[in-house]
């Protein structure tokens, strides 16, 4: 049977690919520590939960509004007036079926066959796919240089007659960077200066340390309103992965576009997931400063333990839950090698940095306990040191 040409330029997710081939060892019984998968691992909130079963006692099972319920809207809007200042409208939010497909559908919206977008990497890895699949380019600006945060000179560099958007992740996976606000001024100004559309995914927003602090572009550059898509959703910081809800805040015309692309891609999302993700954004602010507060521990002992091992170097993530470590001074410089090599040996799953277009480095998460963190980190010297 003939496929097509976009189906077979498609790489599979990196990450879900070691997660699964992970999870297939720890069926044959083996002693995996897994830390690739991008969830956090505290369970979901009890005022969620209730509240999704409560939905299913009142008959809340048909199809919804294609855009998302009107209750979850305000709880969107109400959050972002409380956090950030900004004002939204219900015409101006569409509730999707998990960030991903929010992120599909936005990009499918404003990029046509040919258009470049600007990817600052290292970069989640879905976003040249997705871009890939809108026929579009995406065009890699290297952040590894400046603290993996993007600069105007290499920026510049990548800016063509082609550019048409750019998509911006902070704090970000894979790096834990959080971009400042004199970083997203330059954004902003790049974005008006050459007429570009800007996603802002800030889907790690509330989970930031020590003394950064997470800012929204439209805060520090409030007259780019109307170039900017907000990409979020509920699954990091409310612990909702499974739920499946993300949304996007933006223009009412450009809302509305994606949306009627989501009439024909997935309807509305869960009915059910909807109910519960508005009672997690209105009532569980005690249970995401807990878990806050529980990463970084965890990020503090994860840069403690690994800063130990002298030919692996990093910089400490300011946010997220992952540590993006470059392994190029050690005796399997190549990250896929790397990777391969040390589930097999020890055991132990992460992500090769290639699947975030920064080949030589691994992507750790330390969304997990304390003790597998140490044991962890074990593994990983006893498998460096058997190779000095």
């Amino acid at each position: 049977m003939k496929l097509s040409q976009r189906a077979m330029s498609i790489s599979p997710s990196a990450t879900l690919s070691i997660s699964d081939k992970a999870k297939e060892l720890k069926a044959q019984g083996k002693p995996i520590l897994s830390f690739s998968a991008g969830e956090p691992d505290f369970g979901s909130p009890l005022a969620a939960c209730r509240a999704a079963i409560e939905a299913v006692n009142r008959g809340e099972t048909h199809y919804t509004p294609n855009s998302g319920i009107g209750e979850l809207k305000k709880a969107i809007a109400g959050y972002y007036k409380r956090r950030f200042g900004l004002e939204y409208s219900s015409g101006e939010i569409l509730v999707t079926s998990g960030l991903k497909t929010m992120l599909y559908e936005t990009i499918q919206t404003l990029t046509d066959p040919g258009d470049e977008v600007l990817v600052f990497t290292p970069a989640w890895v879905s976003y040249v796919e997705q871009i890939n699949l809108a026929c579009g380019a995406a065009v890699p600006v290297d952040t590894s240089g400046s603290g993996f945060c993007p600069t105007l000179e290499e920026i510049s560099k990548s800016v063509t007659g082609k550019t048409r958007g750019m998509i911006i992740n902070t704090p970000c996976n894979p790096t834990g960077a959080v971009y400042s606000e004199k970083a997203l001024r330059m954004l902003a100004d790049v974005a008006v200066k050459y007429d570009l559309w800007v996603i802002f995914d800030e889907v790690y927003e509330r989970l930031v340390y020590g003394g950064a602090r997470h800012v929204n572009i439209l805060q520090v550059a409030p007259e780019i309103r109307s170039r900017v898509i907000i990409a979020n959703g509920v699954s990091k910081t409310y612990c909702m992965t499974g739920w499946r809800i993300g949304y996007a805040l933006g223009p009412g015309e450009v809302i509305k576009r994606i949306d009627g692309l989501q009439s024909h891609l997935t309807s509305n999302a869960s009915s059910i997931a909807q109910w519960a993700a508005a009672a997690a954004i209105n009532d569980v602010e005690d249970e995401v400063e807990r878990n806050r507060a529980a990463f970084e521990s965890r990020r503090d002992l994860i840069c403690g333990l690994l800063s130990e091992i002298k030919p692996l170097r990093f910089v400490s993530p300011d946010g997220a839950f992952y540590i993006f470590i470059d392994v190029r001074g050690t005796r399997v410089p190549d990250d896929m090698e790397f990777c391969r090599k040390l589930l097999e040996e020890k055991y132990v799953a992460l992500v090769p940095g290639a699947a975030f277009s920064a080949p030589g480095y691994v992507r750790m998460s330390y969304a997990c306990p304390e003790s597998s963190l140490k044991d962890g980190v074990a593994r990983i010297r006893e498998f460096i040191e058997a190779r000095s």
